[in-house]
């Protein structure tokens, strides 16, 4: 995909206003990011893009804002915030009437933003179709797919953002995305006999998360394809000293059935 000096994801969206959860939290506008400065509205919109389209219950907003221990007037403090949003939407032109694409419906609030103008759900789609093609076997296709996903990630996922328990798990969920859409890119990628080139960004990762035994794994298959099975088998000794003493465990049954295939030198899928 060239540079076209746009986010990512508004080179899908087409649309001349996009969101960014990706990273900080952007509302994009011809291009220029145009968020919400006071931190209580950006948190407010924040909970609004989770459910793009979708009611979302004044609860849930209190409970993002104040947890379990709301201020007496918690719910008219709200409202005011609402406001807020709805004035920053009409003084940078999203709606010509913030009413008109923030709307109250009992028991709560409607932000009628297409799902397809936030990063979030472009990145989504574009697992789903790494998935597809993976399970056709179109491997190359596939980690075309997921690399295209990642590039949307800008940073931490809504790391200018106070996040309470709502978007904390928010949050949280996302970078499990990330992390599993990175797994599946990897794995793409040694399917496509590419694995050789992937030895140093899999050696940065286990460096960067030790205990992570899926990154391990793929590490030691790449290795062994690459005829260097002593390196692969040493990876494995290194966790299984290192879950022994910190965390009292073995390997996985996966990364163990790894490592009896590699000591009987029988080819490695």
């Amino acid at each position: 995909m060239k540079d076209s000096g746009l986010a990512p994801w508004e080179e899908f969206v087409g649309s001349r206003v996009s969101f960014g959860l990706l990273g900080p939290l952007e509302v994009r506008l011809n291009g220029l990011d145009r968020a919400p400065s006071a931190q209580k509205t950006l948190q407010v919109l924040a909970v609004l893009l989770m459910r793009p389209g979708k009611l979302v219950a004044s609860e849930t907003i209190i409970d993002e804002l104040w947890g379990s221990n709301p201020p007496r007037r918690a719910r008219s403090t709200m409202q005011t915030y609402i406001y807020q949003l709805r004035r920053f939407i009409e003084e940078h032109q999203l709606s010509p009437d913030g009413d008109e694409i923030l709307l109250t419906r009992q028991p709560g609030y409607q932000l009628l933003v297409a799902p397809e103008q936030i990063d979030v759900f472009v990145f989504q789609q574009l697992c789903r179709q790494g998935r597809a093609l993976l399970a056709q076997k179109r491997h190359p296709d596939a980690a075309a797919a997921f690399r295209t996903a990642l590039r949307l990630w800008r940073g931490p996922a809504l790391s200018n953002t106070s996040c309470g328990s709502v978007l904390s798990a928010f949050a949280m969920d996302l970078h499990e995305q990330q992390r599993n859409a990175l797994h599946l890119r990897i794995q793409a990628e040694i399917e496509s006999g590419t694995g050789r080139d992937l030895i140093g960004e899999l050696r940065s990762l286990v460096a960067t998360d030790p205990m992570d035994e899926s990154v391990r794994g793929q590490l030691m298959r790449v290795l062994s394809r690459s005829g260097r099975r002593v390196e692969a088998l040493d990876l494995y000794h290194e966790l299984r000293i290192r879950l022994n003493e910190e965390l009292g465990l073995e390997p996985s049954n996966e990364l163990q059935e790894l490592h009896y295939t590699l000591l009987s030198d029988t080819r490695v899928g």
